[in-house]
């Protein structure tokens, strides 16, 4: 991470929809404006986009994943959105949310092959709830030339597991991007990004329980991150030196 420039972040937030049954996502302003302060805090050349329809949404993906990013540490995309298991929505459709990350693999996006590659997507993955279980509490360099393979350097992380529920409070955010925030402002610089989801994985499962007493079925749920990963360095932030 001694490159000039930490690297580009896309946000792409999305708060109404065009599709029906999709309703609003109030609260997820409040999650866009945390990550933007976190990742400015950290370098990162943020930039915000709200509400895109899918060509629009894959119109940006393609043309950052054309720009230069040689001088760049990593890149970094967040999602904030719906979804079902396997899908994601955009204002006007859904889409795979595989077609996130394949723009930026090293074929498509050799500016950053070898480099970090980190998507964080806030969305449901279904309906399944999650009860929990009660538990006892225990106090407890070189230069050298070398091929990757294509789907190399990739982390994703996921608010929630496939096929299930993602919470969101609707004035403060989503668990998740909560927990995320909170660990970036704490931790970015003193752990590698791999101890620090394991932090946010801690803090989602342990500080938050839905509370809904009028309906049994949604009251006292729990939530847990899902995090998937081909990174094939440890990946820690370094401050960057200002006007380098």
């Amino acid at each position: 991470m001694n490159h000039k420039k930490r690297g580009v972040a896309l946000l792409f937030n999305f708060e109404t929809f065009d599709v029906p049954q999709m309703a609003r996502r109030s609260g997820t302003s409040a999650d866009a404006e945390n990550l933007r302060l976190q990742l400015c805090r950290l370098n990162f050349d943020v930039r915000t986009y709200n509400d895109l329809k899918v060509d629009e949404l894959f119109n940006i993906i393609e043309a950052v994943s054309k720009e230069d990013h040689t001088d760049c540490d990593c890149f970094l995309m967040c999602v904030l959105t719906h979804g079902e298991e396997g899908v994601l929505y955009a204002k006007d459709t859904c889409y795979k949310p595989d077609g996130l990350w394949l723009t930026f693999t090293a074929t498509n996006c050799p500016s950053l092959a070898g480099k970090p590659k980190l998507f964080f997507i806030q969305a449901c993955q279904g309906s399944q709830l999650d009860s929990g279980v009660q538990l006892r509490t225990q106090t407890d360099g070189s230069s050298d030339r070398y091929k990757i393979p294509t789907f190399a350097d990739l982390l994703i992380a996921y608010s929630t597991l496939p096929g299930f529920f993602a919470w969101r409070n609707t004035t403060k955010g989503a668990w998740f991007v909560q927990a995320l925030c909170k660990e970036l402002e704490i931790n970015a610089y003193t752990v590698d990004i791999l101890t620090l989801l394991t932090f946010v994985n801690r803090r989602v499962a342990v500080e938050f329980e839905s509370n809904v007493p009028n309906d049994h079925h949604m009251h006292a749920k729990k939530q847990i991150s899902f995090i998937t990963y081909t990174l094939t360095r440890v990946l820690r932030f370094q401050p960057k030196i200002t006007g380098a």
